[in-house]
């Protein structure tokens, strides 16, 4: 079986679509991940690190009220990078994570919360992105791994929703609603 990245490529490949990566706890894991897999170049944009705060405002359009008022590891922060990195990269697809990996607690956020996003085709038509929100266990490497899984089991849910139509609302029902 082939790993989630590899089948992230082919799916946007097969559609002629492209991915950008916003990435904060993870660090350029995504990324990595990415380009690993074969004919990552064909979907492939490229990625942002956006790990200090006010880089996330910066360079992926994070509203600055937003990040003042609740921290960078928030929902719709996640929310709004993905759709910034998007846009910024010239994308179809963008995908983020935001997170305490620990070992402390960062804005008043246990070790373990992290947020994942997509934002994509579909989401200029909805209510914006989908966000999946995750409390991890582990050491700091683990939790930066499984939310690098995490991403993209939620990208591949996107994608997969967006070929078979009605079995998108049931995955989500099944997931939790995630």
């Amino acid at each position: 079986m082939s790993s989630p990245a590899t089948e992230v490529v082919r799916l946007l490949t097969v559609k002629g679509e492209t991915l950008a990566v916003a990435e904060s706890l993870t660090g350029g894991l995504v990324a990595a991940e990415i380009t690993a897999a074969p004919g990552a170049s064909q979907a492939f944009r490229g990625s942002v690190t956006a790990y200090a705060t006010e880089l996330k405002h910066e360079l992926l359009g994070v509203d600055a009220d937003l990040l003042a008022a609740h921290g960078a590891v928030d929902p719709q922060v996640a929310a709004q990078m993905a759709a910034g990195v998007r846009k910024a990269l010239g994308a179809d697809w963008g995908i983020a994570t935001t997170g305490v990996a620990g070992p402390d607690e960062q804005d008043g956020k246990p070790v373990g919360t992290v947020y994942v996003a997509v934002d994509g085709p579909a989401s200029e038509l909805s209510d914006g992105g989908k966000v999946a929100s995750l409390r991890l266990n582990g050491d700091r490497a683990e939790i930066r791994m499984e939310s690098v899984r995490s991403v993209l089991a939620l990208l591949l849910q996107e994608l997969a929703g967006e070929q078979t139509g009605n079995e998108r609302a049931q995955d989500t029902e099944r997931n939790g609603g995630f």
